[in-house]
């Protein structure tokens, strides 16, 4: 079904605000992130058909790191986690947390056999879905990762924040930290940035005056300007003192930052989270599979926003439902049941079929569990490219497609 309906905010003449944040590589719950994605590929990188279901919980001097896994290989766990918490930065006593102190503790199991009945390929079966679940992917014109503006600075800023602290710029500067930044859009483009917030960890010598301005000079400005005008509103550590941070200060776990994961809470979400997840999970693999459909809908001129909806069962092969969304914004006149066949005919749904043809088997998630899993974040990954924009506007030549498609049964 496609929706060519003028809601969610797609109607003329409007102006409205729209905010997005994101959080730096030292935020407890992007820890844990990290540290499920490293489990993640350290098993991949031994066993490309490893099962992978890795959570975390951190809190003051705790690790927790639990979950299910079957693979033929072996990986130190602990000091796999030690390896990824050094990296973040947190070595110092005075931050709260350091590798040396900490306890960690570990609960593993092997895959549920009731899951792997379903999920395994096998003769008269093809892999199915790991679960049931709905998966969205989102892309718009707005920025040139075909990413919304307000979350492509927020990850901007926490990704800069992080350089200033890891380059020894801002030597006061600790591991945690976010950034939130809230747009004006005007006829659904966005024109001024009205907030900038960013709160950040540090040392308890430095003065909230320095911080401010520092930040203002070697974060904010840089990053902000092009957007930034006389009216713009400037919130940094509006609390005052952040010396207690990371996991000291705040439990952190696996999976709780998804809308910063996404799009900023732009696009709709379906509810699963990415991290620790190998792709037969269709959490992960179907909703890199929906935002690499949105973005080519868009890269190739059809629409300047698009939205794709992917449902699934447990056990099962192909999707139940497949919902696309341009909000109104079509740039060509193109039919609807013509761009869902299209789609369905062009792109690989099946759990299989996704994973293979984004090769999904790879260690390379553990750079997608900071910054977003979309976007500048992960442009050199298989769901980020546009490589199917000539065959998308070929395929939509209303004569080529009835020639070739219209009769025949879609393969999913």
């Amino acid at each position: 079904m496609i929706n060519n309906n003028n809601n969610n905010n797609s109607n003329t003449n409007t102006t409205y605000l729209f905010s997005s944040e994101s959080v730096t590589i030292g935020h407890p719950d992007k820890i844990c992130d990290q540290i499920s994605d490293a489990v993640l590929d350290a098993y991949l990188a031994k066993d490309v058909n490893s099962r992978v279901a890795c959570e975390c919980l951190i809190a003051k001097n705790l690790l927790v790191i639990a979950g299910e896994i079957t693979s033929n290989g072996n990986v130190d766990i602990k000091n796999l986690a030690k390896k990824t918490l050094e990296e973040i930065g947190y070595t110092n006593p005075e931050y709260g947390f350091d590798t040396k102190n900490c306890q960690i503790l570990t609960s593993i199991s092997k895959q549920s056999p009731d899951i792997s009945i379903g999920v395994n390929e096998k003769i008269n079966h093809e892999q199915g879905a790991g679960d049931q679940g709905l998966m969205f992917g989102y892309a718009c014109d707005e920025t040139q990762d075909f990413m919304p503006l307000p979350i492509n600075l927020a990850h901007q800023l926490t990704k800069k924040l992080t350089c200033l602290r890891q380059d020894a710029i801002l030597p006061w500067l600790r591991p945690d930290g976010k950034a939130q930044v809230t747009v004006k859009y005007i006829n659904n483009k966005p024109t001024e940035i009205t907030h900038v917030i960013v709160s950040t960890q540090h040392n308890p010598e430095v003065t909230q005056d320095i911080i401010k301005k520092e930040l203002k000079e070697k974060l904010i400005y840089p990053v902000c300007e092009k957007y930034i005008t006389s009216q713009t509103k400037f919130f940094i550590n509006p609390t005052g003192s952040f010396v207690i941070g990371g996991p000291e200060g705040d439990t952190g776990l696996t999976g709780r930052k998804i809308i910063v994961d996404t799009y900023g809470g732009m696009g709709r979400h379906g509810g699963g989270c990415f991290s620790g997840k190998d792709p037969s999970k269709v959490d992960r693999s179907a909703a890199y599979m929906a935002r690499h459909i949105a973005k080519n809908i868009v890269a190739a001129k059809i629409a300047t926003r698009c939205e794709v909806q992917i449902a699934y069962s447990i056990g099962v092969a192909e999707p139940v439902s497949v919902y696309i969304n341009t909000f109104g914004t079509n740039l060509i006149d193109i039919n609807n049941i013509d761009l869902e066949a299209a789609v369905k005919n062009i792109f690989p749904l099946k759990p299989a079929n996704i994973i293979k043809y984004l090769d999904l088997k790879k260690p390379i998630y553990k750079s997608t569990a900071s910054f977003g899993h979309f976007g500048e974040n992960t442009k050199n990954l298989s769901w980020e490219q546009t490589n199917k924009v000539e065959e998308l506007k070929k395929t939509l030549n209303k004569n080529y497609f009835f020639e070739n498609f219209n009769n025949q049964e879609i393969n999913l």
